[in-house]
C-alpha cells in the first residue's frame, strides 16, 4: 500500500507538472505572468491527479496486464 501511494503521488507529480506547463503554454503562450498562472493551474492540478492516480491505479494495472498478455497471444508466432 505504500508503494502504491508514494507511485501516486510520483507519478502524478510529474505529469501534472508537464502536462499544465504545456496547456499553459498552448492557451496563452508566454505572458509576462506565465509562471504565476502555470503554478495556480498545477496546485490544482497535482492532488486531483494524485487522488486519481491512487484510487484507479489497481484497475489501470489490471486493464493494462490483459491487454498486454492478450497482445502477446496475438502476436506470438510458432516456433
Amino acid at each position: 500500500m505504500t508503494h502504491r501511494l508514494i507511485f501516486a503521488v510520483m507519478m502524478s507529480l510529474v505529469l501534472s507538472f508537464l502536462m499544465t506547463f504545456f496547456v499553459t503554454w498552448l492557451n496563452l503562450g508566454f505572458v509576462p505572468d506565465f509562471a504565476s498562472r502555470w503554478m495556480t493551474a498545477f496546485r490544482v492540478a497535482w492532488p486531483t491527479a494524485a487522488a486519481i492516480s491512487f484510487l484507479f491505479g489497481p484497475a489501470v494495472t489490471k486493464a493494462s496486464l490483459r491487454l498486454d498478455a492478450m497482445l502477446a497471444t496475438r502476436t506470438a508466432r510458432p516456433r
